[in-house]
Formats: C-alpha cells, structure tokens, sequence
C-alpha cells in the first residue's frame, strides 16, 4: 500500500494556490437585478386557533352548607361542607374534551395565595371539586365561605376551563417498517 505523504511540496503549494484563490475573491460591483418570482405554492392547511380559547371565571364569592345528617338520638350532627357554582359554559361537549380546574385564594386579592383543588393540607384540612354540565361542586371538610374582614374578601373562588383542540393519536403499535403505515401515524403528506 502506498503512503501518501502530506508534507510533500506538491500538496504545500497546491494548498498555497487555493488559499491565495480564495483571498483574491471578492465582492467587486453591484448585485445585478433581482429576477422574476415563481409560481406561489399551494396554500397550507388552515391551523388550530387556540388563542383565547380558555374559558375562566372572575374570583367568585362562594358560600359552603353544612352536610349535615340526624343522629339517633335526635341530634344533627355535620359532616363535612359543600356549595355549589354555576358554569354555564360548562357543556357536555366540553365535559368530554376539556380540562376543568379550580382554584381557590387564601388570602385576598392584594396579597393572593392561590391553590389548585383538589387541596389537602398537614393539619387534615381537605377540598375537592367535581364538574358536571353547567356547574361544580365543592366538598371540604371545614367551612371554607368566601368572608370579608377589614373590607378584604379571603377565600375566593375560580375555575377555568381549557378546551381540547386535537384528540391524543392512538397508542395502537404501528409497523416501523411498513412506510404507509408510518405516513398514515406521523399524518404525513406525499
């Protein structure tokens, strides 16, 4: 096998030429006119418009109930607190396609601490929520009423409702190995 010896003369200055070559050239003159456009391409498909597609609720004032029940001896005895907000936007379209959340605020609206229900707090304190067409109902162990102290409101209330715009692809196996069936998965265009 022949050795190719990269220090020899002939590759020193055949490099030389090309480094010279390529310092020489220069941008000398003006741009010469811009040539005719081509054809426009074919329009694409019309996207999804999510903007502003989140539906949310001002902080509402909610007052909880007593769950209350009789007792044996002539007594009524609380179990636990509920209440219940009216969602009108809440369908049942929406019920099979969006993510429904609520929220609630702690302390007021100029100092907020905001938790994501369901809460359970370490001193045994919970609150939970579920959705149903046009409404939401809340659950807690304690009486958690929006009050006003010091003309501050605390422990107000709020939902948001986040629409699905397209449905999770089907997590059915697909043949790698089968292009059409990959092009068929992946959505993808000839």
């Amino acid at each position: 096998m022949k050795r190719f010896n990269f220090t020899s003369p002939l590759v020193l200055l055949s490099g030389l030429f090309f480094v010279m070559f390529m310092i020489s050239c220069g941008k000398d003159g003006a741009a010469g006119p811009q040539g005719p456009a081509g054809p426009a391409g074919p329009a694409g498909p019309k996207g999804d418009n999510t903007a502003g597609t989140v539906i949310y609720s001002d902080w509402l004032d909610v007052p909880f109930k007593p769950d209350t029940f009789h007792t044996a001896g002539g007594g009524i005895d609380t179990v636990g607190y509920f209440a219940d907000v009216d969602v009108p936007k809440l369908t049942l379209a929406l019920l099979n396609t969006a993510d429904v959340k609520m929220y609630v605020n702690s302390k007021d609206a100029s100092d907020p601490v905001i938790y994501p229900l369901p809460y359970t707090a370490g001193s045994g304190l919970y609150i939970e929520f579920n959705a149903y067409t046009q409404g939401i109902s809340l659950y807690s162990n304690s009486d958690l009423s929006t009050f006003t102290r010091n003309g501050k409101k605390y422990q107000q209330f709020r939902y948001m409702i986040v629409p699905g715009n397209s449905e999770a692809r089907s997590t059915a196996p697909v043949n790698w190995s089968d292009y059409a069936a990959v092009k068929a998965y992946l959505g993808l265009k000839n």
